[in-house]
């Protein structure tokens, strides 16, 4: 007898991602914790037709789990403690192109746990054959979110999705690639060594198992996973036409928020971001800062602003703030000089310099000292 988290591991394999068949009846509305089982019996029974009847007979559960072994492939459910709470809200949404509601289970791939992940993220999406501008915006936007601790999440696809990758990396921070295949299969080919190093570092997220190949279906299905997994959706550069639309209007539907980036007015790949942004269906966003604005919780970003950047001297003593403050960033002043100007005694004064100076503050040179800029 197998389990619910078999039933639906099986149930993953049988039915393509997204697919109303299986995501209604297992609704965490109306499902129950035998419903995978019994919903494996009827297809089992032919009750879905006989194409996936065939597909639920040749399932092969020691296979698929040897090989999610093979490649340190994990497979959660909901009510996992792993299992983030937003990926419900999908339930409350009406399919799109026919791929709809919460997924049967997820196939992760890497040591980072998706609910901690997915915690404070956002998507940036858009077109796979970019602009050097676009490529660009992509990577200052995530670079942006990564330093301010956001996760920034994509879809591993050529052009913003790589780009938006990349930036997260450059400054050591937390991306996931939501795939429309199998985390294990490499694709596309050129984006190998980034989604390998996100394996290795982070997280490779899909609702296909293990070995699955990419079809048009599983990329609309993928985002509507994206959209879920963050607080906010940007698009920098998309077509008239684009997947990366998809993934807007499914945010919207959950009620996250969607944002663009303008281009040039003659830029043929900043079409579909003008179009939603004249349609007022997608806010104006320029920068991280800006992104921070919309998605950050209720007063932290504005707290953030008010605060403005850490300066220097108040993590020191009044002793050395007063020595600290008397320096110049060019030029020099003589210990005496510094003495004088601090209203201290000279061997304080020295101290003083002596201890800035084992912090990087301050730097010595032919008698005198100077303050060293804050980078």
């Amino acid at each position: 007898m197998i389990n619910d988290r078999e039933a639906r591991m099986a149930l993953s394999w049988i039915f393509d991602a997204g697919d109303p068949q299986v995501t209604e009846p297992l609704s965490p509305e109306r499902s129950d914790a035998s419903s995978p089982r019994r919903l494996l019996s009827q297809t089992l029974a032919g009750e879905f037709g006989p194409g996936l009847q065939r597909r639920a007979v040749a399932v092969d559960l020691v296979a698929l789990t040897e090989a999610a072994r093979r490649w340190k492939i994990r497979f959660v459910i909901p009510g996992d403690e792993e299992w983030p709470a937003g990926l419900n809200d999908l339930d409350s949404c009406s399919p799109v192109q026919r791929r709809g509601g919460v997924p049967v289970g997820l196939w992760l791939r890497g040591p980072g746990d998706l609910r901690q992940l997915t915690d404070r993220a956002v998507a940036v999406v858009g077109a796979r054959a970019c602009s050097p501008y676009g490529e660009g915006v992509a990577v200052d936007l995530a670079a942006g979110l990564a330093e301010a601790g956001v996760s920034v999440v994509s879809g591993g696809a050529y052009g913003i999705d790589v780009a938006a990758h990349r930036g997260a990396l450059a400054e050591s921070g937390v991306t996931a690639a939501v795939l429309a295949c199998g985390v294990d299969v490499p694709y596309p080919r050129g984006n190998a060594a980034v989604l390998e190093r996100i394996a290795k570092e982070q997280l490779l997220i899909s609702e296909v198992p293990p070995g699955s190949t990419p079809t048009r279906i599983r990329f609309l299905a993928r985002n509507r996973l994206i959209a879920a997994l963050s607080a906010g959706s940007v698009m920098v550069e998309a077509a008239a036409r684009s997947g990366a639309r998809n993934t807007l209007a499914w945010a919207q539907a959950l009620g996250r928020h969607a944002m663009a980036v303008p281009g040039s007015v003659n830029s043929a790949l900043s079409v579909g971001c003008h179009d939603l942004i004249r349609g007022q269906q997608a806010v104006l966003v320029t920068r991280a800062a800006e992104v921070l604005e919309l998605t950050a919780p209720m007063g932290e970003h504005l707290d953030q602003q008010r605060r403005g950047r850490v300066r220097r001297l108040d993590a020191l003593d009044p002793v050395l703030g007063q020595v600290f403050e008397t320096l110049p960033a060019r030029g020099y002043r003589t210990a005496g000089e510094v003495s004088l100007a601090a209203g201290l005694s000279l061997p304080d004064s020295l101290g003083a310099l002596a201890m800035l100076e084992e912090r990087g503050m301050v730097m010595p040179h032919e008698g005198g000292w100077r303050a060293v800029p804050q980078t």
